[in-house]
């Protein structure tokens, strides 16, 4: 019996040693997740989404402000149709046409003289009138 034993005893030595041959380690390396402490920029989406999911206050003026400040549909309509109807005008001088643009707060002249082309801007309110002019364009 004591020799069983002292055989099972010495295969598990050289068992425990054979495996202890084989076991390699490395060091432990600290990496970053927050891209502020040097983390991969990649996770700055991820953690700032992760706490505004977890953020539960609600600010009080935000209300206000949004209303107050906000533009109604119409307001945001009218603002892109004058964008494009000003755009039109403008690209329409390449073809040598010239026109105006007459809006609530605006009036809008452009003329095309033979390549000096000249845009008259006037305030409605005020009555300012800004020109700008530009020469050396082709017709």
């Amino acid at each position: 019996m004591k020799t069983k034993t002292f055989l099972q005893c010495t295969a598990g030595l050289l068992l425990g040693l054979a495996s202890h041959a084989l076991v390699q380690a490395t060091e432990l390396v600290y990496t970053p997740v927050n891209p502020s402490f040097g983390g991969n920029p990649l996770n700055g989406t991820w953690l700032l989404n992760n706490a505004q999911a977890q953020n539960d206050f609600d600010d009080p003026d935000l209300k206000k402000r949004t209303t107050a400040a906000g533009t109604s549909a119409l307001e945001r309509f009218t603002s892109q149709l004058q964008s494009r109807l000003l755009g039109q005008l403008l690209d329409n001088i390449s073809t040598g046409n010239t026109g105006s643009l007459s809006t609530d707060a605006f009036i809008v002249n452009v003329v095309d003289d033979s390549g000096a082309l000249t845009i008259e801007v006037t305030d409605r309110a005020s009555g300012e009138v800004s020109e700008i002019q530009v020469n050396g364009l082709a017709p």
